[in-house]
C-alpha cells in the first residue's frame, strides 16, 4: 500500500502537545509499517525546518528514529517539502533515508497516474505579496545569506516564532470547502496540460476533501492534532481512499 501524509507540523505547540501530536503520529507510523511500500510526507511535516551544514534542528529524536527504521525495512520514504520545511538540505536522506523533493512529483500506480504537489506556492498570481515571499524563502541566495549571517540559535527562535504567527493567523480563516477552489482551478489546468494524469493530491489546506470530476479526482489531504490524523492510501492501481487514523 501507498501512504500519504502532510501538515502533521511537528514541534508547533506547548511541549505538552507537541509530544501528543508526536505519539499520534509514531502511532501510525508503527500501523503501516507491515503493508506500506511507499511513504509520502506531502510537506509541513514540521513546523519550522532549516539545516545549516553541520547544525539541524534538535527534537523529533523518536520520529527521525522510527522514519530510519521503516527505510532500513525497504519502506520507500519520500518528503515533499513544503512551506514550513522548504529549507531541508542532505540531512534526512543522509541519516534517515528520506528522499527530500523541492518540487511536485507524479508517480503511477498501475495504470493510474497520481500528481503529488504541497500546493502552498501554486496559482498564486493574484496574490503579489504572497508570491514576492514565496519566492524569497525559496531562493537558494535567501538561504545562503540566513545560513550565514544569522546564528542558529536565533534562527530557530526566529522561524519558530515566524511558523506560529502564520499557522495562527489561518487558523482564524474559517475553511470551507470553497476555499479549495483556486487549487482545483489548478488542478484542471495541470490535467489540461498534462493529460494522462488522473489523480492529483495535495497538503497545504488542513482541510481533508475529495473532489471528483468526470475524468479528474483531486484529493486534499487534512492536517494533525493531539487527537486525529487526517491521510490518504492508495492500492496498487492508484485507488486513493481518505481516511482518519485515531487513538
Amino acid at each position: 500500500m501507498h501512504y500519504f501524509v502532510s501538515d502533521i507540523h511537528l514541534g508547533s505547540g506547548d511541549k505538552a502537545e507537541q509530544r501528543r501530536v508526536e505519539r499520534l503520529f509514531l502511532d501510525f507510523l508503527a500501523k503501516i509499517e507491515n503493508d506500506a511500500e511507499t511513504l509520502f510526507l506531502v510537506g509541513d511535516i514540521f513546523d519550522f525546518w532549516f539545516e545549516y551544514k553541520q547544525v539541524v534542528p534538535k527534537g523529533f529524536v523518536r520520529v527521525l528514529g522510527r522514519l530510519a527504521e521503516l527505510s532500513d525495512k525497504g519502506v520507500r520514504v519520500v518528503m515533499l517539502t513544503g512551506n514550513h520545511d522548504m529549507w531541508s538540505r542532505d540531512y534526512l536522506q543522509r541519516e534517515c533515508g528520506v528522499e527530500v523533493v523541492h518540487t511536485s512529483r507524479n508517480i503511477t500506480l498501475g495504470n493510474h497516474t497520481i500528481h503529488i504537489a504541497h500546493g502552498d506556492n501554486l496559482n498564486i498570481g493574484d496574490k503579489p505579496l504572497l508570491r514576492l515571499m514565496n519566492g524569497a524563502f525559496r531562493s537558494r541566495i535567501m538561504r545562503k545569506l540566513f545560513a550565514w549571517l544569522v546564528h542558529p540559535d536565533l534562527a530557530m527562535s526566529f522561524g519558530q516564532w515566524w511558523s506560529g504567527k502564520s499557522r495562527k493567523s489561518h487558523a482564524q480563516d474559517e475553511i470551507t470547502a470553497s476555499s479549495l477552489n483556486f487549487l482545483i482551478d489548478y488542478a484542471r489546468s495541470y490535467k489540461q496540460e498534462n493529460p494522462f494524469v488522473d489523480s492529483i493530491l495535495f497538503g497545504h489546506m488542513h482541510y481533508p476533501y475529495k473532489h471528483i470530476e468526470q475524468d479528474l479526482e483531486v484529493t486534499f489531504l487534512g492536517t494533525w492534532s493531539e487527537t486525529s490524523g487526517s491521510y490518504a492510501v492508495s492500492d496498487h492501481e492508484g485507488n486513493i481512499e481518505l481516511k482518519t487514523f485515531q487513538l
